[in-house]
């Protein structure tokens, strides 16, 4: 049924774009890591990864040395001392609940890439975290970046999220060491 909802007359009523975040970064990072774009809980909490489920913050924690279960600053100031970039493929999108496959594709608007790789010079590797952020930025963004941007590595790795329960911690901790290359200094 359509109604007159937050976003129209038209849409949907309770179903209006959610905001992603901001990215975690500093001039220094040398990996950028991908997700698609943050779950309920996460934008409930404001936090990358906000789901406790969730094992991206137990899979920093070997790169960071700050434990998953530091209060949320730590773990991300963890990142940036580590030279660790996080953000998220979609800027903008329509997704009722937490799961990628509810992505409204038609919603989709992505974050500006080129200006960020721009801003980012020593990104040696974007990393994907799960399939939807790596078919996101291979459909929508890498089309529009420059040489330069075009030429990082990308890598798909396992996602994280507690949907993807058919992997243990241990199955993506193992597949997520390849990052750790790309942090080791020159």
């Amino acid at each position: 049924m359509f109604r007159t909802g937050p976003g129209g007359i038209g849409e949907p009523f309770g179903v209006t774009p959610e905001d992603g975040f901001a990215p975690i970064s500093a001039p220094d990072a040398r990996v950028l890591i991908l997700g698609s774009m943050p779950g309920r809980r996460s934008l409930d909490e404001q936090q990358y990864y906000g789901n406790p489920h969730n094992a991206f913050w137990r899979i920093m924690s070997r790169y960071t040395q700050v434990d998953a279960s530091s209060d949320y600053a730590t773990r991300v100031q963890g990142l940036i001392d580590a030279r660790i970039a996080v953000w998220d493929v979609i800027k903008r999108c329509v997704r009722p609940g937490s799961l990628d496959s509810s992505i409204e594709n038609a919603t989709v608007e992505v974050n500006d890439f080129d200006l960020f790789l721009e801003h980012h010079r020593q990104i040696r590797a974007i990393f994907f975290n799960g399939g939807r952020a790596g078919q996101e930025f291979a459909r929508r963004v890498r089309p529009e970046l420059s040489d330069r941007a075009v030429a990082i590595p990308a890598v798909l790795l396992l996602s994280t999220s507690p949907a993807n329960a058919r992997y243990s911690l241990a199955d993506k901790s193992a597949n997520w060491a390849s990052v750790e290359p790309y942090l080791v200094r020159l």
